[in-house]
């Protein structure tokens, strides 16, 4: 099967695997755990904050954000299609006891009049705005790559608030990639970063938080209360170390297959693609080509052996990923022609 569901289906790579067998261990609980340290060290380094920690997942890193930075009672601006939002099981409301406050962007990205007009006055009345949250790349927007000066204006919204900025950066590797912006300087308008080492990275589990060692040493006890303090966690950190190393510069290679993809689909009677890819995400309407429903079309691709995901009522999503290749690429494009 060609699999193109999601890049968090990548397998973790034989250096990877040779790493966790190898990989030096203590408890880390303790902060004993020498392989762990030297993952958080070099995060932290790659994006210019002091201090970092190693979470189990995307999902975890956030929440321990808004655990951390905010509290019962408080509000949390973020864009309307965010992750957070939509597919974190509510887990703002549900473990910090925060209200969202969704605003509507373009292509992921909000509008800085739009954030500073949502901040809440000092009111008995109103909640405290305690967070702004980013999403880089996004997912939902096709993995749309949020302009930096864009995510500068609202750091300066934010600043001038007093308000910290939290940047959900699940894939915000793929955005440097793509823009030849340096992890360092998107991170710079942030107070917090979280990015996946599981997704476009392909190590087999886990993310990472990064801010100011008094945001991190906060967020260590987070991370305990929601039993995510792992003993000896150097065999699933040694991957993201291999990731971070070996993975990072290979990622245009799922941008080109992206692109190449996209080109050839939208070639295709029917078939239209609904963003702009700049990244490693393709978002196809299969309306016009025939099918009542996504899952109809999805069904017919995986009898030629290729997986996709469905991500509305008519909407086919592919995602690139390393196990997928120019002739891959090739194969989807015949298969898909072949059941229009």
């Amino acid at each position: 099967m060609i699999d193109l569901r999601s890049d968090t289906i990548t397998k973790p790579t034989r250096a990877m695997r040779q790493a966790a067998y190898e990989a030096e261990v203590g408890d880390d609980v303790y902060g004993e755990d020498p392989t762990v340290n030297k993952l958080e060290e070099m995060a932290a380094n790659t994006l210019g904050k002091e201090a970092a920690l190693f979470v189990t997942s995307g999902t975890q890193g956030n929440q321990i954000a808004a655990l951390t930075h905010c509290r019962p009672g408080d509000e949390v601006i973020l864009e309307a299609n965010a992750h957070i939002y939509l597919y974190e099981a509510a887990g703002f409301s549900a473990l910090a006891g925060v209200q969202s406050r969704p605003l509507q962007g373009e292509r992921g990205a909000m509008d800085p009049e739009d954030v500073a007009a949502a901040i809440r006055a000092d009111d008995i009345h109103f909640p405290k705005t305690s967070l702004i949250c980013l999403e880089n790349t996004h997912n939902k927007a096709g993995g749309a790559i949020l302009p930096l000066e864009n995510m500068e204006a609202i750091y300066q919204v934010a600043n001038k608030n007093n308000i910290p900025v939290h940047l959900d950066g699940a894939r915000i590797f793929n955005a440097s990639a793509a823009s030849g912006i340096s992890i360092k300087e998107y991170a710079k308008f942030t107070d917090t970063v979280q990015f996946c080492l599981s997704k476009g990275l392909g190590a087999p589990v886990g993310s990472i938080i990064a801010g100011s060692n008094n945001f991190i040493e906060q967020a260590r006890k987070w991370r305990k209360r929601l039993g995510g303090g792992l003993r000896q966690a150097g065999v699933i950190a040694a991957p993201g170390i291999v990731a971070l190393r070996d993975n990072v510069d290979r990622l245009v290679d799922d941008h080109e297959n992206a692109v190449r993809l996209a080109s050839g689909l939208a070639s295709i009677k029917g078939l239209k693609v609904e963003n702009i890819v700049e990244t490693n995400i393709i978002l196809v309407n299969v309306k016009d080509a025939g099918f009542t429903s996504s899952d109809e079309f999805l069904e017919k691709l995986t009898s030629k052996g290729i997986l996709a995901g469905s991500y509305g009522p008519l909407t086919v999503r592919f995602v690139t990923n390393y196990h997928v290749s120019k002739e891959d690429v090739d194969k989807v494009l015949t298969s898909v022609s072949s059941i229009i």
